[in-house]
């Protein structure tokens, strides 16, 4: 049987290919990856990083995916959410994604509004992951709690729904509360754009959020099998199943030496596991497979034709 599965062009931590503050080299980017197919674009979120950002150190290859403890924290992370309205304007078909979208950090009444306005502004292309991240130097400089950022994630979220789905629309929380107010414009779905969830495991907060709300599992690296199982039977409880979500995965990208590129076919050679355990989005971050710019859009038309073999089209 055919099944759809798209790919996804990461746009930031690409510095080993487009120099830090080229942020139309980025809108140019996602251009590039509409062009050539893919289905969606990710962009990725720090408000300001301190010096926690690189306590581990720093990867071998410049190229490795950024993690917790392991960056610069000079690193330029521009907001997704300007440039998302960018990408938007500059394209008329791929989906943006926001992940990890740092929520606790935002006001969740301002949040909703910018967050309707791009999903409209785009036509309801925008996808949205919530997160809480792991960065205290952060919390700290934008003046939240960071012990409290899971409780104020989850206030969050039922207030940013409750301001995309009512009008007028009131709401009393833990952390945040208002009555009988108006946020327009609202988003296309009224339900607030698609919302995806991941991290490094799934602990019982993020299996909450992911049955409560989510449509898509964006795990970071490959879950476990009890990771699975325990997703399985979190949303069969709830009456829902694990198809009705957008399994993320990706290339596994492996590097001989801290100079090296990895070889796009081979980081694709999990493709078939991973497409038989359902995942039906893979992510690439194309500077793991190129210096050149220029080569980016082959790369893609690469992976979307390998995707569109795995998924019979």
């Amino acid at each position: 049987m055919s099944r759809t599965l798209g790919g996804l062009l990461i746009l930031t931590e690409n510095h080993t290919l487009v120099p830090p503050g080229d942020l139309d080299g980025l809108v140019e980017m996602a251009r590039t990856a509409e062009r050539a197919g893919m289905d969606a674009v990710l962009l990725g979120d720090h408000v300001c990083l301190g010096p926690s950002a690189g306590a581990l150190g720093r990867p071998e290859n410049p190229r490795s995916y950024a993690a917790p403890g392991n960056q610069d924290p000079a690193t330029e992370w521009p907001s997704p959410i300007v440039m998302a309205a960018a990408i938007a304007a500059s394209t008329s078909r791929i989906r943006i994604v926001l992940a990890a979208l740092i929520t606790p950090l935002r006001n969740p009444v301002v949040l909703a509004k910018d967050l309707a306005t791009l999903d409209r502004l785009s036509a309801g292309r925008l996808v949205v992951q919530p997160t809480v991240s792991w960065a205290r130097d952060e919390y700290e400089a934008v003046g939240v709690a960071f012990e409290s950022r899971g409780r104020i994630l989850d206030d969050g979220l039922a207030a940013m729904k409750m301001l995309w789905r009512e009008a007028p629309a009131s709401y009393e929380g833990e952390y945040f509360s208002f009555d009988t107010v108006y946020s327009k414009p609202s988003p296309v779905d009224p339900g607030g754009p698609a919302l995806w969830f991941g991290g490094q495991s799934v602990h019982p907060p993020l299996l909450r959020r992911l049955v409560a709300h989510g449509s898509g599992f964006h795990p970071f690296g490959s879950p476990s099998r009890a990771d699975l199982e325990a997703l399985e039977a979190g949303l069969r409880s709830a009456g829902r199943s694990l198809d009705e979500l957008e399994m993320v995965g990706g290339p596994r990208a492996a590097f001989d030496g801290p100079d090296d590129i990895a070889d796009l076919d081979k980081s694709m050679a999990s493709f078939d596991e991973q497409v038989a355990q359902g995942y039906t989005t893979f992510c690439m971050k194309p500077s793991q497979h190129t210096d050149d710019v220029a080569d980016v859009e082959s790369l893609c038309e690469r992976m979307v034709g390998r995707l569109s073999l795995l998924g019979g089209t």
